[in-house]
């Protein structure tokens, strides 16, 4: 298919373009992910009366098998969305704040595809804010509590395709693009044949895990569903995060910037991240497993200066461990530099917060992933004089590669430059088209 000029993307007539996503993508209700249809099943968004009731009649079907209420499910508008918010918070079933972070969360969400220029922005809002809604009522009043090893939860309720199908009205595919398609190829292969893969990456917003899945969804769909996520405590315990969070294969630790919050528990959360990291070894010395961290410990901020957004510098020692894992899990195994950008959809605050509950800034736009080949440890540590300066070589290395991708892609999305933006280490493409 001819990909399409950036010019011919901001025409008037053409500009809702930007927002498909790959051709053999549907809008799915989500409320008919209460369970998981058969593959040969589809419940599509459309404008139409007749295919609306069809959708809901489904979905009324299939969420009787649930038991919670169904405040948010049955609702017909956006002011019955946010009337169940208030009649469930003077119920005293939603705490004042959570209620606070949902209707905004809705307000926001809307906002955001409303800017796409899709023709169903309507019922794509109205369908995936109810079910949104109705997962965090439910894990407010039933809490989800994690465990070190968390496995995507796929039924009865398919928490993957809940949350992908929530973020992919927000990526602007038209101009989005992946770097290197090839390498993940290269890497599926690898991962087929029983070896493991690590994913060094920048980190830009809660929503990166859909952001990377959506992106590879056309061409490597068993990348993006495979992945572990190595998870800080706040997308766990946060409720607007939690229903997200539960689709995903996560690794559950505590970041070091939140580690002395509270002086008192810093001794639970080290004994928590070492039961983790002996869940990762166990998953590792099984072969075939693609774990995603970021070094740095944290989302990427914008310079308060600048403004402009780059990757956070990796923590060496984060890298070591994941090396040194990997080298003893008894498999071979892969250590790729990965970019992200995708801030733009859903920024993070200006300063990391100590207090759970962040506001959520939600915007639609286009965005990024990138993939290098694997660095080899060795080659990096041959001019070096002691472990230790071979570790800090050896991060560096991954991390100006990772620099240097998210620059390409910031060209590429942020300069306007597109697809002409690739140089000889990087080149981008849009698989989807």
């Amino acid at each position: 298919m001819a990909i399409l000029s950036t010019s011919t993307l901001l025409s008037p007539k053409l500009s809702t373009l930007s927002y498909l996503p790959p051709p053999a993508t549907c809008f799915y209700s989500l409320r008919s992910a209460l369970r998981r249809p058969p593959p040969s099943f589809a419940v599509v968004l459309c404008a139409s009366n007749a295919t609306r009731g069809v959708a809901e009649l489904v979905a009324d079907k299939q969420s009787s098998l649930s038991s919670h209420p169904r405040t948010f499910l049955d609702a017909r508008s956006g002011e019955e969305l946010i009337s169940g918010i208030q009649r469930e918070k003077e119920a005293g079933m939603l705490p004042s704040h959570v209620a606070h972070g949902m209707e905004e969360l809705y307000h926001n969400y809307k906002d955001a595809v409303f800017q796409s220029g899709v023709p169903n922005a309507e019922d794509i809002v109205l369908s995936n804010m109810a079910v949104a809604l109705d997962r965090i009522s439910n894990v407010v009043k039933d809490p989800f509590l994690f465990s070190p090893y968390h496995e995507a939860i796929r039924e009865p309720f398919d928490y993957y395709t809940f949350a992908q199908d929530y973020i992919r009205p927000l990526i602007n595919f038209g101009h989005s693009y992946v770097g290197n398609i090839s390498l993940f190829s290269e890497m599926e292969e690898k991962l087929r044949q029983g070896d493991n893969v690590i994913l060094i990456s920048n980190h830009q917003t809660e929503a990166d895990p859909a952001v990377i899945a959506l992106l590879l969804e056309s061409t490597h769909p068993y990348i993006g569903e495979g992945v572990t996520y190595i998870a800080g405590d706040r997308v766990v315990t946060d409720p607007l995060c939690k229903p997200f969070s539960m689709g995903r294969n996560l690794l559950c630790v505590y970041s070091k910037k939140h580690m002395n919050d509270d002086l008192e528990l810093v001794d639970m959360k080290k004994r928590a991240n070492t039961r983790s990291l002996k869940e990762m070894a166990l998953l590792l010395r099984s072969g075939s497993k693609i774990i995603w961290i970021a070094p740095s410990g944290g989302r990427d901020r914008p310079d308060p200066v600048t403004k402009e957004w780059f990757p956070a510098t990796f923590d060496a020692s984060s890298v070591d461990n994941m090396r040194r894992l990997m080298l003893h899990a008894g498999r071979p195994g892969h250590i790729y530099p990965v970019a992200l950008l995708c801030h733009d959809i859903m920024p993070p605050p200006a300063q990391v917060e100590k207090e759970i509950g962040e506001r959520r800034v939600i915007a639609f736009h286009g965005t990024g992933l990138s993939i290098a080949p694997p660095i080899d440890f060795n080659k990096i540590s041959d001019g070096c004089e002691n472990p230790e300066e071979a570790k800090v070589a050896y991060s560096q290395a991954l991390y100006d590669s990772v620099n240097q991708q998210y620059n390409v892609l910031r060209s590429a999305i942020h300069g306007k430059q597109g697809l002409a933006a690739s140089i000889p280490t990087v080149s981008l493409s849009q698989p989807w088209q």
